[in-house]
């Protein structure tokens, strides 16, 4: 039986490409909380996990609770990142919103839900995105 393409092998074994997204994906988390503590938040969590899915970033004012979904790109030739934060994924983080909240218990606070993206080294914040 004959070897497969050289081109298949690559295909099938995607390690540098998934790398490089994580690391932009850190980055991009790493600079929405920098934006947020210049601004006068304090990050409470990143990478919150739980049965429900994933929270980026929770952060917190003074009565105030965010849960911020970061998306970061190396560019916005596809759109920009923003557009990849659809209803199904909105869903999943109230979702875990919700469970971080019955865990956490912060008292009586207004929630919000933004959106930080990230193309390059450039955040834009996207405040009560959904």
């Amino acid at each position: 039986m004959a070897s497969p393409p050289s081109e298949w092998k690559e295909r099938e074994m995607p390690h540098e490409p998934i790398r490089g997204a994580q690391a932009r994906g850190r980055f991009g988390e790493s600079e929405a909380a920098r934006w947020y503590i210049r601004n006068g938040y304090e990050v409470v969590a990143r990478n919150w996990r739980c049965a429900m899915g994933e929270i980026d970033l929770v952060v917190s004012a003074p009565g105030l609770v965010v849960f911020c979904e970061v998306k970061a790109r190396a560019g916005d030739g596809f759109g920009g990142p923003q557009g990849a934060v659809d209803r199904r994924k909105q869903l999943r983080v109230r979702r875990a919103a919700a469970m971080w909240l019955s865990e956490h218990r912060p008292g009586a606070v207004t929630v919000r839900f933004d959106v930080a993206a990230v193309v390059g080294a450039r955040v834009e914040m996207i405040e009560s995105a959904f």
